[in-house]
């Protein structure tokens, strides 16, 4: 408790709390005067969905953070960095095997991993070299295929969850009814029909652009595997010139 009340976030915890509890309180007295009033605002669509709206607002948070991050690691200067490989040109150049091989060890990367698969098989006949590269960037194709998977995974994952909300909320409606042995007026289950709708809509509001995402990010790995791949055989060729 002492540890607590010395907490310098304790007083903005205190006010975050009593900010929240305010608009709560704020909300439930517009609700009282206007039944419509969660249609004012967005917070109030998502209150109103209930715990699986909830779910996949929160889902959209997270899949947004992973299509950032992928965004910025998913590069050419990330996967192939340019002074890695100035570097490896150089070093190449100068029949320095051995030092290409711990320079990719000592800096791992897309183009680093691939090289070296290849560089391990130096003294062996080019095409050693060459099919020990080919795999190299087939795993490290696979798993960057594998990463931006992720997407595709929450894209289908959204539309179901809507759609758990949707029966959820057709469930509630139609109990309703039965509690009210048919007599039951359209506001007595408008709640679950919202719910229904809105989590409909929210899972195809994170599905929808996700899928776009996603789509694009496949194809720049693709088109960034192929890249470096070239980049690659380019450096690979150089060892067999040093070899030759």
């Amino acid at each position: 408790m002492r540890r607590l009340a010395r907490s310098p976030f304790l007083p903005a915890a205190l006010l975050l709390a009593l900010a929240a509890g305010g608009a709560l309180a704020q909300e439930e007295a517009e609700a009282a005067r206007d039944p419509l009033a969660w249609t004012h605002s967005v917070w109030g669509w998502i209150r109103a969905s209930g715990v699986i709206g909830m779910l996949i607002v929160a889902q959209s948070v997270l899949v947004g953070a992973i299509a950032l991050e992928q965004a910025m690691t998913i590069r050419r200067e990330k996967l192939a960095p340019p002074d890695l490989l100035e570097e490896l040109h150089a070093l190449l150049d100068e029949k320095a095997v051995r030092e290409a091989l711990e320079l990719c060890a000592d800096r791992p990367s897309f183009l680093a991993n691939v090289v070296a698969a290849g560089l391990a098989k130096a003294g062996h006949p080019h095409e050693a070299i060459e099919k020990a590269s080919a795999d190299a960037l087939e795993a490290e194709s696979i798993r960057l295929h594998q990463r931006v998977g992720w997407l595709s995974v929450h894209a289908n994952i959204a539309p179901m969850l809507g759609l758990l909300g949707t029966v959820q909320g057709m469930i509630g409606a139609f109990n309703v009814i039965a509690a009210k042995r048919g007599q039951a007026n359209p506001a007595d289950f408008a709640g679950d029909i919202a719910v229904a709708l809105l989590t409909t809509l929210f899972g195809l509001l994170v599905a929808i652009p996700v899928t776009a995402v996603f789509a694009q990010m496949r194809n720049r790995v693709t088109r960034l595997s192929i890249e470096v791949g070239d980049l690659a055989v380019d450096l690979l060729e150089r060892l067999r010139v040093a070899k030759g």
